[in-house]
């Protein structure tokens, strides 16, 4: 009988970093954060050389000079005295303001683009397939210049609205105006209001109506998710599905109603004063085109990841619910979309970002978003062309960052549960 040996396991070589499996991955990992960390050493290290032989150094103290230009859309108090630092601020506001609009409307359009694509219709299918193709297929730019062109010049100047009997009429009764230097659409007003809060100096003001509105609205919001929550826990306990879509509205619009009677809500109409109009909220040319131009470009790759998700979906699930006597409309809308969402949202989510970036085509037609503002007119009076790019990039990767947030993480509250 042959006697057991204890197995010894062999002395550590260097070799075995490379040729052993138990090592070699980590290996390549160590060496590859050493080269990268190694290239960004370098390009650091570079650069400060390079500015230091040219006399420069990274400064942001520019941020609190005075601007001395001004912007044609904001949303804060600003003029040409104001600092750089507010100047960029309002291009970052201007940005959101353009890319929530622009994902709003183009996921709106996205989706009955992409259920069209799929009719029964013959001519309803290849519309939107003309549509899809003509969208996807040409530049945005393009399409801004195009747009931007025809607002200008498709409605009537502002002096047509002035006489006894004018060639053009405000619409909505004589709330809202089509000019070719933009819309003007009545604007909220508070008799009763909080006021402001500073920050920064009163450098920076934050409205405490505002505030408390998106408060209250999302308290009334977060109450009618329990009440649905409850409502669906009823459902799987009893098979009874309790009626609450009452309930939610009244929980969601009543506080927000009474706290907008207590703040003395009123709306302020624009007016016809001299040359222009006066009061209201001033959508420029530039705002109208890139959001319709946005829109429209966006829309037709979310109607193709639409139709994609909906193909994934099992054909059985339509033939099962149509066999129940479900009719088609609510079978898309509870049966179909929310199986396809788990296909729809990642491409959605690429989507999303791919139109807050081509916002910064906005130059392009004069509207000034954070790449008009910080990385254009400021990056040309102050000549500090590295701090103005970095903090743009910066900016825009925080804007992508939260975008991709917020979708993943409605991604993982929707999902669906196999039973």
């Amino acid at each position: 009988m042959a006697q057991h040996q204890d197995y010894k396991k062999p002395a550590f070589e260097l070799s075995m970093l490379v040729y052993d499996t138990r090592y070699r991955s980590t290996s390549f990992q160590v060496i590859a954060l050493i080269i990268f960390f190694t290239f960004v050493w370098w390009l650091i290290n570079n650069t400060m050389s390079n500015l230091a032989i040219s006399g420069k150094d990274i400064d942001f103290a520019f941020l609190v000079n005075e601007s001395n230009y001004d912007i044609n859309q904001k949303l804060l108090e600003y003029d040409s005295r104001s600092t750089h630092g507010r100047a960029a601020i309002l291009g970052v506001l201007n940005t959101l303001v353009l890319s929530v609009m622009g994902c709003i409307t183009a996921t709106i359009l996205g989706v009955f683009v992409g259920i069209s694509r799929l009719s029964t219709n013959w001519i309803i299918a290849r519309i939107m397939t003309i549509y899809i193709e003509i969208f996807r297929n040409v530049p945005l730019l393009l399409w801004i210049l195009l747009i931007m062109s025809m607002v200008a010049h498709s409605f009537p100047r502002p002096k047509s609205f002035r006489g006894a009997d004018p060639s053009a009429t405000m619409k909505l009764f004589d709330s809202v105006a089509l000019t070719n230097r933009g819309f003007y659409i009545p604007e909220p007003l508070f008799s009763n209001g909080f006021g402001d809060l500073g920050f920064f100096s009163n450098s920076f003001y934050i409205s405490l109506d505002l505030m408390a509105i998106l408060a209250v609205l999302g308290v009334s919001i977060w109450a009618a998710g329990k009440v649905k929550k409850r409502a669906k826990s009823i459902q799987e306990d009893t098979g009874i599905r309790p009626t609450t879509w009452y309930i939610r509205l009244a929980l969601i619009f009543i506080p927000t109603i009474l706290l907008l009677f207590v703040l003395g809500f009123y709306l302020g109409y624009p007016e016809l004063k001299g040359f222009n109009f006066k009061g209201g909220i001033h959508l420029r040319n530039s705002l109208i085109a890139l959001w319709i131009a946005l829109s429209l470009y966006t829309s037709a790759f979310i109607g193709e990841i639409v139709r994609s998700g909906i193909l994934a979906v099992s054909k059985g699930q339509t033939e099962a619910a149509g066999a129940l006597g479900i009719k088609p409309n609510v079978i898309m809308a509870l049966v179909i979309l929310p199986q396809a969402l788990r296909v729809i949202v990642p491409p959605l989510i690429s989507n999303y970002l791919n139109l807050t970036k081509n916002s910064s085509l906005a130059i392009a037609v004069g509207y000034m978003d954070l790449t008009g503002t910080l990385m254009g007119i400021t990056l040309n009076q102050t000549g500090r062309e590295l701090e103005t790019l970095l903090l743009g990039m910066s900016i825009y990767l925080c804007i992508s960052l939260m975008i991709s947030a917020v979708i993943n993480w409605y991604n993982r509250r929707n999902d669906l549960v196999e039973r």
